[in-house]
């Protein structure tokens, strides 16, 4: 769409066309930056294009032109290398690998050192002081910061609160609002636009007399100061100026002998010492810089270059040493050591251990078991006792029906369940007593055993 109406823009005269986006229509923006939208600025949350109908170049200070990059430096060509290189390389090595070594190697066993010493020390902290601590955290300051905090938010929170909901609000309400509304509405209102109409009345009339007085001020400064001082510019500052000027040439011609004597000659002893500077330059560049830049580059930047790639290769020969040194320890501690042990492991400690927890471990723990499933069925049966004969008993001395429970239910009853209300007839006087057949020890029915 946008690259449809470029054309008829074009024949307007229009160089450029704006075209507005929204800044979360991600869709509208690629397609206005596909056909060469240059964003200007975002005015409330809308975004800004132009797109130029018809060539390139810079718009609005807006560069749409794409400029040919600098080309790459030329690097220098590697430099061959001299026998002095050739005849330092190799005793250079020799004697930094000489070195290195040891150093490489003593190096690689702290580093292993220093790994197990750590994890130990990290071990160490974690039980000793990591657990203790999450532990203490967890189980006591938890709960005594929640205490803490419930005590301080009904001591030091929940009386300010009931302090500002019952007592300031309304006190702030009813004897300070309240009375400023009030005063504000009848009092402060009506004197107020009273004062404004009155300040209205003053100020036109202060206006007027101040029109007035700046008038008469202006006309008298005008006749005391600027006719006066048009007056002194027109005779007396425009003769001055003149004479000045005609001065001023008089002396701007006596300039030829600066122009023509002394700039030349000032030129001349410039000229003069440089030239003595460039010989002197010349001379500590051939006797001085020459040689200490040949003895840089023919000498110490070589040697220093031979010493650096002597030391790389020493230190990587180390560690190729020091990593064969650390596998052949390594075979020999599996083999001298972890094999051994493991074959103890296996083939004693395992079979021992197997004969002890099935030949003697087993026993007792069934023995124990069992002896503690009696246990617990000997209680169970000494409780049942113990409440069927204190139900017996009960039943014995305030009468009652048989107890018809299972034996079942008959376990979970802690106290026995009470006889009914008795009446009249079985000796007791209560007036609230509800009726109730004769109950004896004997139980059953009086008359049918009479």
């Amino acid at each position: 769409m946008p690259r449809a109406c470029l054309p008829y823009a074009r024949e307007h005269g229009m160089e450029s066309v704006p075209l507005p986006c929204d800044r979360d229509n991600t869709g509208r923006r690629k397609v206005i930056e596909a056909n060469g939208g240059v964003l200007e600025d975002e005015r409330e949350g809308m975004l800004r294009f132009w797109i130029r109908t018809a060539g390139r170049g810079v718009f609005m200070g807006m560069d749409f032109e794409k400029r040919p990059q600098p080309p790459a430096p030329l690097r220098e060509a590697p430099q061959a290398e001299g026998c002095l290189t050739a005849v330092v390389r190799i005793p250079v090595r020799i004697v930094v690998l000489v070195l290195v070594v040891p150093v490489r190697m003593v190096w690689d066993l702290l580093a292993v050192c220093g790994k197990a010493v750590g994890r130990a020390l990290a071990a160490v902290f974690r039980l000793l002081v990591a657990a203790p601590l999450v532990w203490l955290y967890g189980n006591l300051l938890v709960p005594v910061a929640k205490a803490l905090g419930y005590v301080a938010h009904a001591v030091l929170i929940m009386p300010w609160v009931l302090l500002w909901k019952y007592v300031l609000v309304p006190v702030v309400r009813y004897g300070i609002v309240v009375p400023a509304v009030w005063l504000y509405r009848r009092v402060l209102t009506p004197a107020g636009r009273g004062l404004a109409w009155l300040g209205r009345t003053v100020g036109h009339a202060v206006a007027a007399a101040a029109r007035a007085v700046g008038a008469a001020v202006a006309w008298v400064a005008r006749m005391l100061a600027v006719v006066p001082l048009v007056w002194l510019y027109t005779y007396v500052l425009t003769p001055v100026g003149r004479g000045l000027s005609w001065l001023g040439r008089t002396v701007l011609e006596s300039v030829a002998l600066w122009e023509y004597v002394l700039v030349p000659s000032a030129r001349g002893v410039v000229w003069l010492a440089a030239g003595l500077w460039r010989a002197v330059a010349w001379c500590v560049t051939t006797v001085l810089v020459a040689p200490l830049v040949w003895l840089w580059r023919a000498v110490l930047v070589p040697v220093g270059r031979e010493t650096a790639a002597a030391f790389g290769h020493a230190w990587r020969i180390a560690g190729y040493v020091s990593r064969a040194v650390g596998r052949a320890l390594k075979w020999l501690g599996r083999n001298l050591v972890g094999r051994p042990v493991r074959w103890v492991w296996l083939s004693v400690c395992t079979p021992v251990g197997h004969w002890v927890r099935d030949t003697l471990w087993a026993p007792v723990r069934r023995a124990a078991v069992e002896a503690g499933r009696a246990a617990r069925e000997a209680l169970r049966s000494a409780r049942e006792a113990v409440r069927q004969a204190r139900r017996d008993a009960w039943r014995a001395l305030v009468g009652g029906p048989a107890d018809t429970r299972p034996a079942g239910r008959m376990a979970e009853a802690v106290e026995p369940v009470g006889a009914p209300a008795r009446t009249l007839g079985s000796k007791t006087t209560a007036p609230s007593a509800a009726p109730a057949s004769e109950t004896s020890l004997l139980g059953g029915n009086p008359a049918e055993r009479g």
